[in-house]
């Protein structure tokens, strides 16, 4: 069995030197015997250590600590552990002090409105670098990329005809059923044809369209996008001397700027439809009746409305979309929260560009 652990003082005090087994179960009172040392050793000598554990280490490494002295005679197993227990020392950390909840929100907002206002420059910067590009390829028509550009119109258009046709189809139903109840208060309901037209062609068909192509195709590009990011398919696509901007997001920003005119004024003639029918079958107007009345109540400025304000909706939401998809990295989770980032960015962006348009064809007469 080893020795138990010892220590004596050598050169008129100034080393200390320990010896036996310095363990755990070897110590014995060797802790207390060195708090009451008064001597002030210049350096801690171990080469006479047989064993030593945790314990031991941490035992010499207080000493040298506190005392700022060196460790002299220690072989590599017992450098090492001294090494690990001094890595190791490092002072606890507390918690943060707890902020009162008035402070705490107005940090929330705080920190909102500073990523808010990064991605408002990042949106811009990446509306910049879209346009350099649309130009760089409009001067060489050879590179732009057909087969892409077909897939995105196929994908953003013909696919979404179904869905925004449902919508639009039950939301004409919806605005003239509560349009009559309101109407026939006042023995008015022949206005809901006034109410069904004018709503459907200057707003609701826009908008709802684009709220639709938000959540599915601008969900769509920042999944794709950001998917392709992490696999590193992108850098690879600019190694090998192919723009992404070419390739990945001009096709998708030109298909939901040309796609999106359409798509509303089909919203908006399906709403019609819908909108025609319930007043046919219960309001007893018929749908020659219901045509005349809306050619007469109806002005085209209210039809140049909605499809002046598609494209521009249409290139938000895809430029939001590819945008948030660029920003993908880290992890699988970061393509969610990305995802979800440029459908709630899109659907804002369209309903304040829709405020602003308002407000401007309200200034031009377009009433």
């Amino acid at each position: 069995m080893s020795a138990p652990a010892d220590f004596d003082l050598a050169d008129n005090g100034k080393t200390l030197c320990f010896s036996g087994s310095l363990t755990l179960a070897r110590l014995g009172n060797l802790p207390q015997q060195l708090d009451e040392l008064e001597a002030s050793p210049d350096r801690i000598d171990i080469a006479r250590v047989e064993r030593m554990d945790t314990v031991g280490a941490w035992l010499i490494h207080r000493i040298a600590r506190d005392q700022d002295i060196p460790v002299e005679g220690a072989d590599e197993d017992q450098a090492h552990l001294l090494k690990q227990i001094a890595a190791a020392d490092q002072p606890l950390k507390e918690p943060p002090a707890s902020i009162p909840p008035f402070q705490r929100m107005l940090n929330q907002m705080g920190e909102a409105t500073i990523r808010a206002g990064v991605t408002l420059v990042g949106l811009v910067g990446f509306f910049g670098a879209v346009l350099i590009d649309l130009f760089a390829v409009l001067r060489h028509p050879g590179r732009i990329r057909w087969n892409a550009l077909v897939r995105q119109f196929e994908v953003v258009g013909v696919d979404a005809l179904g869905i925004i046709g449902l919508m639009s189809f039950l939301i004409g139903i919806v605005i003239a059923q509560q349009g009559a109840i309101q109407l026939r208060q006042f023995g008015a309901e022949v206005f809901t044809i006034n109410l069904v037209g004018r709503l459907t062609l200057r707003e609701l068909g826009v908008l709802m369209t684009a709220i639709m192509v938000a959540g599915r195709s601008g969900s769509a590009f920042a999944a794709q996008i950001g998917s392709m990011k992490l696999a590193e398919e992108v850098d690879a696509m600019r190694t090998i001397g192919v723009s992404p901007m070419e390739a990945l997001v001009l096709p998708r920003v030109v298909a939901a700027f040309w796609m999106m005119p359409m798509l509303a004024f089909y919203s908006a003639m399906v709403a019609l439809v819908g909108g025609g029918l319930f007043c046919w079958f219960s309001l007893d107007i018929p749908p020659i009746t219901f045509v005349s009345r809306i050619r007469e109540v109806v002005p085209i400025t209210d039809l140049w409305q909605g499809l002046l304000k598609a494209p521009v909706f249409g290139m938000i939401i895809a430029i939001a979309g590819c945008f948030q998809g660029m920003q993908v990295e880290g992890n699988a989770e970061a393509v969610g929260l990305r995802t979800t980032a440029a459908v709630v960015q899109s659907i804002f962006l369209v309903i304040v560009l829709d405020a602003f348009f308002a407000v401007f064809f309200a200034s031009i007469g377009w009433i």
